[in-house]
């Protein structure tokens, strides 16, 4: 069983279920997803990812007690990832390190999408400190990208991206995900680009074999 940490305080269980069902339909993995409390724009900048690590690490804790064989952090910042697995001892997948470890592998020009100021520090490490990065117009945490015009904003952010000559984008948020991103820039670009919750299930689907 993979416990998945939600880093987005939704009271939808339906909403907070979605990266499972995403890992389960191309993986085949059985999840559980809870939320982290009171974080109802999710992390977006130093301040909420300070306040939300604590949670992070209490939230993993009890996943592994509870019989989880792996956890997966599912937010492309990779919070308090080093400090979670220096307290549990079941692997710990996170979709940042997960998102970047893939773009790079590909090994063509690549850029970062997310909704902060630039990219996070997994996305540096993994494809450089100059790597390219592009943020969509008016999104500024995980909540815009759920509006009607969320999706549209971000596909014109990721046809720029590829109008510049970017074969592939990189995920710097899970949001994307939840808004299907991946799949629309797929069928109406006919573009690459590393989703990074499947990036994760990727890496989680590996470690029963």
């Amino acid at each position: 069983m993979l416990g998945i940490i939600r880093v987005l305080t939704h009271h939808d269980q339906n909403f907070v279920e979605e990266h499972g069902r995403l890992i389960h339909q191309q993986y085949g993995l059985d999840s559980i997803s809870r939320c982290i409390p009171d974080q109802p724009k999710g992390i977006f900048d130093d301040t909420s990812e300070a306040i939300a690590v604590p949670k992070i690490i209490a939230l993993g804790q009890q996943f592994q007690a509870e019989g989880c064989d792996a956890i997966f952090l599912s937010c492309a910042a990779d919070p308090g990832l080093e400090a979670l697995r220096k307290t549990v001892t079941i692997p710990v997948i996170s979709a940042g390190s997960a998102s970047a470890s893939i773009a790079a592998m590909l090994q063509r020009p690549v850029a970062v999408m997310g909704i902060g100021a630039e990219a996070p520090r997994p996305f540096k490490a993994l494809l450089g400190e100059s790597v390219i990065y592009a943020r969509p117009e008016g999104v500024l945490n995980t909540t815009d990208l759920l509006s009607p015009q969320g999706r549209q904003i971000a596909l014109a952010c990721a046809d720029e991206l590829y109008r510049q000559g970017i074969e592939v984008i990189a995920f710097s948020c899970t949001g994307f995900s939840t808004i299907g991103l991946a799949d629309a820039i797929n069928q109406q670009l006919g573009q690459i680009s590393v989703d990074a919750v499947r990036a994760a299930g990727l890496f989680a689907s590996q470690l029963g074999r």
